[in-house]
This record gives C-alpha cells, structure tokens and sequence, in this order.
C-alpha cells in the first residue's frame, strides 16, 4: 500500500521512496539547472531499509516515486534462536523474524524491541 506518489524533485534526504520495488532511504541529492534542450535532471544516492544495499540512479525530475507505508511498532522478544520470536504490544500477534547480528547481540528474553511492518516486510530495527 503506497501512501503517495512525490516527484523526483521533491525527494528529500530522508525521504523513503521505492525503486525497482524495493523501500530505499534517499541519503544524497543533486538536481540540475535545466537545459537549453532538456529538463533538469536529479541524481538519487539511497541505501536500502531492509538489505542496506546502496543504489545511485539519475533520472528526469519529472519522473515520479511512490512513498512506502511504514508502520513503526513495538513488541516483546518471546525466544531468540535462529530466529526472533516477538509478540506484538497493541494487538499481542506472535511473529518470528530475522535479526541484524549487532541488534541480537543485545537482546534477552523479555526485552522490548521495535520493529518496522515496511508494505508487509517486517525487520527489527532497535531495542528500546
């Protein structure tokens, strides 16, 4: 579910957009002075939300960009394993997710946790 489209001109730094279906962070950009034979043009440096990868396109500032709900939540970690079992604090849904090594160093049982839900893509961001 998108919550709006935004041109490329109107991205931000810190603006979340999707490119090629994927959640990305805009974490640089440049917009050109139009030209005498074309319109301006905006290079996009991004970092994924979910796999940190880094992605540097250049498009027209007229093409357009969805903006990807994310839905901030807090749950409660059940079992560390392989996997993250946490229950959800609003409505006590049980889910297992995958967690950063660095992020599951610091969990115990019990802890609190905050997790992203990013259009059906959960991902634990930090403990609280």
């Amino acid at each position: 579910m998108v919550l709006k489209i935004i041109n490329a001109t109107e991205a931000k730094v810190g603006t979340n957009i999707i490119l090629d279906g994927e959640p990305y962070t805009v974490k640089s950009i440049d917009i050109s002075k139009t030209g005498k034979h074309g319109a301006h043009k905006c290079r996009i440096e991004a970092v994924g939300m979910i796999n940190e990868k880094k992605k540097v396109i250049v498009v027209p500032g007229t093409d357009r960009f969805e903006v990807p709900l994310v839905d901030k939540r807090k749950g409660q970690v059940l079992s560390i394993g392989n996997r993250i079992g946490i229950m959800d604090l609003d409505n006590f849904e049980t889910i297992e997710l995958d967690c950063p090594e660095e992020i599951k160093s610091q969990l115990e049982v019990n802890s609190n946790i905050e997790y992203w839900d990013i259009e059906g893509e959960k991902i634990i961001k930090r403990k609280i």
